[in-house]
């Protein structure tokens, strides 16, 4: 199937194939084209490589815990591959993509939208809750239109994430794309406007990024890493050479993570600069666009990388103690620290803030990929991927999303889904305003 083809490649030879494409399309130089997509390649490739080494150490230990400590729990976190082996074996698969394409389109003719959605590689978030739906509602147009609603939903978060990612990261025409991540902005907004209001709370700050000496050392993720993994490996039972190894190797993957996001950020930016000034030169009237691509861009953040590796042994402690929670995260724990990202942002930095907010976050994580383990693990089956006879199985970032779980109940009627709408409603609202009071002191800074 020409489908399965294309998503046989991986997101960091895809997507800089579409910059490529899209940088000689307005009219770069071709040396310099290649060059941005060779770095944004690379950028990605790195942090890849440094992920699956984060994996190949961490998963380990965690297992080692859980069986010193003697817990078994009856759902396995494989991570999200399986999600996306069942969103391409959907018969909705193939007019997803068109469709978001157009939809996209549609929103910036019509002046709907400032986000230019290319990351097509993470297109398959949406098409996701579409098969889901299909395979419990047995109704095609109900699949696809869930499909074209989140679409719609993240294009949108990706306009009220920009203004973050600009005043934080000092990055001006990107946003962020994928719904795990963008998707959670009207939450993490909502939550820093709370904390603004808590006396005593609003005022406590711990921000690595911009603190830098006030705080030492732990301004470091290397020394946070390096404690993180001494008391991982101190849990699991490890002797004294396989904790320090353990210890060292968390700390090399913080410090490469921020090295290989750089160069992705130093290979985006000539493209982007260019797009947004040869599509405002042929239309002196649209507003400043955005680019939407993954959260690699983010990695560079001392406060982004802090939080994610926090909130793992809090995800950890937390599968232990959560009432329905039948699931230790394991496949996509390390994915924490992309998921976590854009609320960083939008706490300002501040990882206490982004660690409190992030906590609600992991417990449903595991809950709702707890409820939805039987579904997963039937449709995995289904598209002939092979687990252990009786192995229920999930993921537990992208299987417990919240905005895709919302939908999927919403299409079934769910009076609970129903009722959440004007809260939904309201942290849109708020996610909006947050976002135009940032853009505009960008403008007025600028």
């Amino acid at each position: 199937m020409i489908l399965d083809s294309f998503f046989d490649f991986k997101a960091y030879v895809m997507l800089p194939f579409f910059i490529l494409i899209i940088a000689l399309i307005i009219r770069m130089r071709p040396g310099e084209a290649f060059l941005s997509a060779l770095k944004m390649g690379v950028g990605f490739a790195g942090i890849f490589i440094a992920f699956d080494f984060f994996v190949a150490n961490i998963q380990p230990a965690v297992e080692a815990f859980a069986s010193v400590r003697g817990l078994a729990f009856p759902v396995l976190d494989v991570g999200w591959p399986p999600l996306a082996a069942i969103t391409w074996g959907s018969t909705l698969a193939p007019i997803s993509i068109p469709l978001i394409i157009l939809l996209n389109v549609i929103m910036l003719a019509l002046n709907w939208t400032r986000t230019i959605y290319i990351d097509i590689w993470n297109y398959w978030h949406f098409a996701l809750i579409g098969a889901l739906i299909l395979n419990v509602t047995a109704n095609f147009w109900l699949g696809l239109l869930a499909v074209g609603l989140i679409a719609v939903y993240t294009i949108k978060c990706g306009d009220w994430s920009a203004p973050y990612v600009a005043k934080e990261e000092g990055i001006h025409g990107l946003t962020i794309s994928p719904v795990s991540v963008a998707g959670l902005i009207p939450f993490s907004a909502s939550m820093d406007a709370l904390y603004d209001r808590i006396p005593g709370l609003r005022k406590i700050e711990y921000n690595p990024q911009k603190a830098g000496a006030s705080i030492g050392i732990l301004a470091e993720p290397m020394i946070i890493g390096l404690i993180i993994g001494a008391l991982l490996g101190l849990a699991a039972g490890y002797d004294l050479k396989n904790l320090l190894e353990l210890a060292i190797h968390i700390a090399a993957v913080m410090f490469i993570l921020p090295k290989t996001a750089g160069l992705i950020a130093e290979g985006i930016k000539p493209v982007t600069e260019t797009l947004r000034e040869r599509i405002q030169a042929r239309f002196p009237n649209k507003e400043e666009l955005y680019v939407a691509v993954d959260t690699g861009i983010l990695m560079e953040n001392k406060s982004v990388i802090i939080s994610g590796l926090l909130l793992m042994p809090i995800a950890l402690g937390l599968a232990f103690v959560i009432p329905g929670n039948r699931t230790l995260p394991l496949g996509d724990l390390p994915n924490l620290l992309s998921i976590i990202s854009l609320t960083v942002l939008a706490s300002r930095g501040n990882v206490f803030r982004a660690v409190l907010t992030g906590i609600p976050l992991v417990a449903t994580f595991m809950l709702i990929a707890s409820r939805l383990a039987p579904l997963y693990t039937r449709l995995s089956a289904e598209v002939g991927l092979d687990f252990a006879s009786g192995q229920e199985i999930t993921a537990f970032t992208d299987g417990g999303n919240h905005v895709r779980y919302w939908l999927f109940h919403l299409f079934q009627g769910n009076i609970v889904a129903l009722i959440l709408i004007p809260v939904v409603a309201g942290m849109i609202y708020i996610a909006w305003r947050r976002a135009e009071r940032i853009r505009k002191e960008l403008s007025q800074a600028s």
